[in-house]
């Protein structure tokens, strides 16, 4: 399932050079995964997958194309290229190939849908930003449809994050649940991003919101996984809600996202205590933990500590720097992001993918 455009990359600021042929790793073999501090984030060894023939979906330009005119993307390097025309080439940097691994990764086919909750305990630590910004890399760099739902019960506010080209909400979606039967008509109810994420906004009364519980939430995405290829669930901070349960019950893989204090780390902890002894053990096992909005002196924690108590317990782990253009809760600009922000933004977005290849770990 493709979009009628083409690529949108640009909007994430990287320019016509993702589309160069980009280096992959070999199945099954473990990347390394320096943090956006420069050290190695933690990384789960992941779980030995089953030997899977081929398909054509491995005739990707990324994959196999040869690379004998790899043009650097920025710096000095790209400047003796042009400068020779491109008669005196010099390799890439160990960080640009870094990055084209990453955007390969992001890139992955996608067998039929798959679903992602974002979860978290705790309120305020960045979990609805976290699902747009994941929603946007993956809508920036993917060729297929991508869109966000606001399953938060308490009157979320991820449709307030992007610019808004309807009024209807999930309570309009699902009050016209049976009318509709294209991608044409599902249109109608959201709105679209410069990165082409679509959104669909949660309605702004509590009392309606909080109406909405677990059946309404799995109709909801039961219609978006017949048109989507990637559905971001935002959640509220109630596991026992409903709402909540019923995304659970659908999501393929979970992302937890974890304030960078010691408060934040427990409730984190605790939320994936609770999936384990509530039935949702496989989802803990493929989760990707992400410490979000550090600081570069971000106080007395122990940050390496609390990554590596999720690493033990998730399938991978990122940190997500504070970022000023985030911080206001208003409409989010891909573009006006930090450099460091939006690439840790794609080692999450790629840490997602990795998941792809494994079977779906929702609940019948």
């Amino acid at each position: 399932m493709r979009r009628e455009d083409g690529d949108a990359a640009d909007n994430l600021g990287l320019g016509s050079e993702t589309e160069e042929p980009v280096p992959l790793l070999a199945a099954g073999e473990q990347p390394t995964r320096p943090s956006i501090n420069g050290d190695h984030a933690s990384l789960k060894p992941e779980r030995a997958s089953q030997h899977r023939h081929g398909s054509a979906a491995d005739f990707s330009g990324e994959r196999m194309l040869r690379s004998a005119t790899e043009r650097p993307a920025s710096g000095w390097r790209r400047a003796v290229f042009d400068l020779t025309g491109g008669l005196l080439r010099v390799g890439p940097s160990a960080a640009e190939v870094r990055e084209r691994e990453l955007v390969a990764r992001v890139k992955l086919p996608i067998r039929g849908c798959r679903k992602i909750a974002f979860i978290s305990r705790k309120g305020g630590v960045g979990k609805t930003t976290t699902c747009l910004l994941a929603g946007h890399t993956f809508a920036g760099y993917r060729g297929d449809r991508v869109i966000a739902l606001d399953g938060n019960p308490d009157a979320g506010t991820l449709g307030h994050r992007i610019r808004r080209e309807t009024t209807a909400t999930i309570t309009s979606l699902l009050t016209d649940l049976e009318a509709i039967e294209r991608y044409a008509d599902i249109r109608a109810y959201t709105s679209q991003a410069p990165t082409r994420l679509e959104v669909i906004a949660a309605d702004d009364d509590p009392h309606i919101t909080q109406a909405l519980g677990e059946q309404e939430f799995q109709a909801a995405i039961g219609l978006l996984e017949r048109h989507y290829n990637l559905v971001c669930l935002d959640t509220g901070t109630g596991v026992l809600e409903s709402a909540t349960q019923g995304i659970l019950d659908a999501a393929d893989q979970i992302v937890v996202v974890i304030a960078p204090s010691l408060d934040g780390a427990r409730a984190a902890s605790s939320t994936l205590d609770w999936l384990d002894e509530n039935g949702y053990g496989q989802l803990v096992q493929g989760a990707v933990g992400v410490v979000n909005g550090v600081r570069p002196l971000n106080g007395a924690i122990d940050l390496d500590r609390v990554e590596e108590h999720f690493a033990g317990r998730c399938r991978s782990t990122v940190r997500i720097p504070w970022d000023e253009h985030l911080e206001t809760g208003a409409e989010t600009d891909a573009e006006e992001l930090d450099d460091t922000t939006r690439r840790a933004y794609l080692e999450l977005a790629a840490a997602i993918a990795a998941g792809f290849a494994e079977p779906s770990e929702s609940r019948p």
